[in-house]
């Protein structure tokens, strides 16, 4: 058997992994039509899941405790994305004219550039720094990606309930399939557990950095602060990178509007105290370290999740590494794998490159 002789020629074992990831990329790639909703679906029902254990715990019927979470769920996204939606047709009507400031604005720049250089500078970077018809295009795409995935919608509650449904009767299944043995169980409750509790720690500091990030730019005099405050939620699951791109529509909103230096530079030092404070501080507090990505994994997440699934994919990168991430620490002969994928290294006395799972010796499961 090959596998049996891979120990002795690693290089063709080395081809075995690489044959089978491309297989694997492909899959997701082939079925992200019904993964991507399917993806969506679990992340929500991860997050709604202990308000249904939590109703069922009150000896509420499982339906009715499913239909609860749902709706909170509904009236929640329901929310985000009327307070988009009331934006997004007003941002189209002033992207010609915010492309008109732009280009006058670097215009500026490069005039006073060459006045500082002593040498005419427009063959070298420039007159044109973006067309504005591109600025029209590119809010158009956003508007028809927002409606693609409102009319997705219907689906991922639909398979969100059913996640929800399984959810409740799964753990007995378990028990049935090991025979009694708790061993599986626990190992499942530990994944499930670590999952929810990154999801709901994330959600939570996404949702106050956006709303002090909207509610700041509302104070700095800036259009759409609703709008900015919902980019600065979606895009803070994505760590370092995110807060930067969330960043450069405030900052470009600011000098087209001002027209200052001095106030797109108050505008970034907001960014990046919000962004400290909740990620650097608050949010590693939380999570400990072993709820923490490499900053290299990070990037390399992103680009390998959008390269497959495209934006949603781009956005849900790190919650999936994430969840890859707890489930090789609780696999034992993938374990490695994770300590690679992790922020730091592994303090000398623990275990986390082998010997047996830790849930037996977690007393929360």
């Amino acid at each position: 058997m090959i596998f049996d002789r891979s120990d002795q020629n690693p290089g063709a074992r080395f081809l075995l992994m690489a044959a089978s990831g491309v297989v694997v990329v492909w899959g997701l790639q082939f079925a992200a039509p019904i993964l991507r909703p399917f993806a969506l679906a679990l992340f929500l029902a991860i997050l709604s899941l202990p308000i249904v254990l939590w109703l069922v715990r009150r000896r509420v019927p499982g339906p009715l405790a499913i239909l609860v979470a749902v709706v909170v769920v509904v009236g929640v996204f329901g929310l985000l994305i009327l307070l988009a939606s009331q934006s997004l047709p007003d941002l189209q009507t002033r992207m010609q004219r915010y492309g008109v400031s732009l280009e006058a604005l670097w215009e500026r720049v490069i005039a006073a550039l060459s006045d500082w250089a002593n040498r005419p500078l427009d063959s070298m970077l420039g007159t044109q720094l973006i067309e504005p018809q591109r600025l029209v295009e590119l809010a158009q795409n956003t508007v028809t990606v927002t409606a693609t995935i409102v009319s997705q919608a219907f689906l991922v509650l639909l398979v969100m309930v059913f996640v929800l449904a399984e959810a409740t009767v799964f753990p007995a299944k378990l028990r049935a399939l090991s025979d009694g043995s708790a061993l599986g169980e626990e190992r499942l409750a530990k994944v499930v557990g670590e999952i929810q509790s990154y999801l709901g720690i994330k959600t939570v500091i996404s949702l106050a950095t956006g709303l002090l990030l909207g509610g700041f730019c509302w104070v700095m005099d800036l259009d759409f602060p609703v709008l900015l405050g919902l980019v600065a939620f979606a895009l803070n699951y994505v760590p370092t990178v995110g807060s930067i791109i969330a960043a450069v529509p405030a900052l470009l909103l600011s000098l087209i509007l001002h027209g200052t230096v001095g106030h797109a530079l108050g505008v970034g030092a907001g960014y990046v105290v919000v962004n400290t404070v909740f990620g650097n501080i608050i949010e590693p507090s939380l999570m400990g370290r072993r709820l923490g990505l490499s900053p290299l994994v990070v990037v390399l997440s992103l680009l390998f999740w959008n390269f497959v699934w495209g934006p949603l994919g781009a956005l849900l990168s790190v919650p999936l590494t994430m969840i890859l991430k707890i489930w090789l620490e609780n696999t034992q002969d993938l374990r490695w794998v994770a300590v690679l994928l992790d922020k730091q290294a592994p303090s000398s006395s623990s275990a986390d490159l082998g010997g047996p799972a830790d849930v037996d010796s977690d007393p929360g499961v």
